[in-house]
């Protein structure tokens, strides 16, 4: 069931249906599940990086595309980010507790990943054929 249960009001759980198109859930949902957030998370598991940092860990990345994930990180609540009052300003990134916890669900998909990587690669080989 991809309806999560509220003790709050029936506005609330509106909100958190996942089928509706208009849900808050749905946003969440799909700002997450792509694939830079999901390496960034992955990359900042416990640690706190900086963004040059960061930009190494997750290899491919634009700096364009770290910052948007990062803002949309930081708007979500799942990470924060802290500026030192140096020159030039040393900015660092961290996850929040829900991003830990979010943080755990991407270590499961990449389990999975690993898992089941031969599997999927002879199935898109024999699609080909």
């Amino acid at each position: 069931m991809v309806t999560k249960q509220f003790m709050g009001s029936a506005n609330e759980a509106d909100e958190a249906d996942l089928r509706r198109a208009d849900s808050l859930a749905r946003e969440i949902f799909s700002d997450v599940a792509n694939k830079w957030a999901l390496l960034i998370i992955e990359a900042l598991g416990e640690r706190t990086l900086r963004f040059s940092e960061l930009r190494d860990e997750v290899e491919g990345i634009s700096h364009k595309m770290l910052t948007q994930n990062l803002r949309m990180l930081e708007r979500n609540g799942l990470a924060e980010r802290k500026v030192h009052p140096t020159v030039p300003p040393r900015v660092e990134y961290t996850l929040t507790e829900p991003g830990q916890a979010l943080r755990a669900t991407v270590d499961l998909i990449c389990g999975w990943t690993h898992q089941y990587f031969g599997h999927i690669e002879a199935a898109r080989r024999g699609f080909g054929a």
